[in-house]
Formats: structure tokens, C-alpha cells, sequence
């Protein structure tokens, strides 16, 4: 049972921290194929939409914040983790280990260039929920 009014709606983006912003911009745009939506190299960020969250690519120390890679992966939904994994690794991508079959989805780990983790994701087994 819920004991405070709701007030958060989404999540509007994630923030991917990188030293070298063109090398990012390059990778998530040319190499895993998303569309950029902003880019202001002078600003030090771009972000690139998944359809449902935003990745915010940024500089964090040229915005005087520290840099910390973030090695809990942000989960890439993929209709087909397998074909999404042969066509990154024909980019030149490596993968952490073999592809991840838990019972109820495929998982494959990977990294951008500034080592933070991302992984393709396809949920085949419906949710279930103890709510």
C-alpha cells in the first residue's frame, strides 16, 4: 500500500560519463545505431534517444564533476540478442563472456569505449510481478 502521493513520472535520462566525447558520440551513433537528438560538443554533451530514455553523453570533468564509469550496465532492449551481438561484434565490439539465457530473457554484455558497461536485453518470458 502506498503511504505518499506519487510525484516522479519516468525517468527523462540516463547520464553516460566519457573523456572523449567525440569517441562517444561516434560509438553511439555510427556503432550501436541510435539516433542523436543534441549535440553540443562546446557544451560538452549529446544525447541519444532509445525510445524510452535518453542517454546523455557528457564530459563530466570538463562540467568540473568527477568521472566515474558506470559498471551496472543500462539494459539496450533488443528484439534478437543474438543477431544485435553478431552485427556489433562484426563493428568491432567485444563482448564479457557468452550471451545470458535466465529463464525468462537474453542478456549480452558489452562496453562503450570509456568502459561503461551496457548490455542487449530481450525479454521473452512475461513478467511477473508480486505486487
Amino acid at each position: 500500500m502506498r503511504t505518499t502521493p506519487e510525484f516522479v513520472r519516468a525517468v527523462d535520462f540516463v547520464g553516460v560519463p566519457t573523456h572523449n566525447l567525440l569517441t562517444a558520440v561516434a560509438f553511439y551513433g555510427d556503432t550501436l545505431g541510435l539516433p542523436r537528438s543534441v549535440f553540443i560538443e562546446e557544451r560538452n554533451f549529446a544525447e541519444f534517444e532509445t525510445g524510452n530514455v535518453t542517454l546523455s553523453l557528457y564530459d563530466a570533468e570538463k562540467m568540473g564533476l568527477e568521472h566515474h564509469v558506470n559498471r551496472n550496465p543500462v539494459a539496450l532492449h533488443v528484439d534478437d540478442v543474438a543477431a544485435s551481438r553478431r552485427m556489433l561484434e562484426q563493428r568491432g565490439v567485444s563482448f564479457q563472456g557468452e550471451t545470458v539465457d535466465t529463464g525468462v530473457c537474453h542478456m549480452a554484455i558489452f562496453a562503450d569505449p570509456d568502459g561503461n558497461a551496457l548490455m542487449l536485453h530481450h525479454r521473452y518470458a512475461p513478467r511477473e510481478t508480486d505486487i
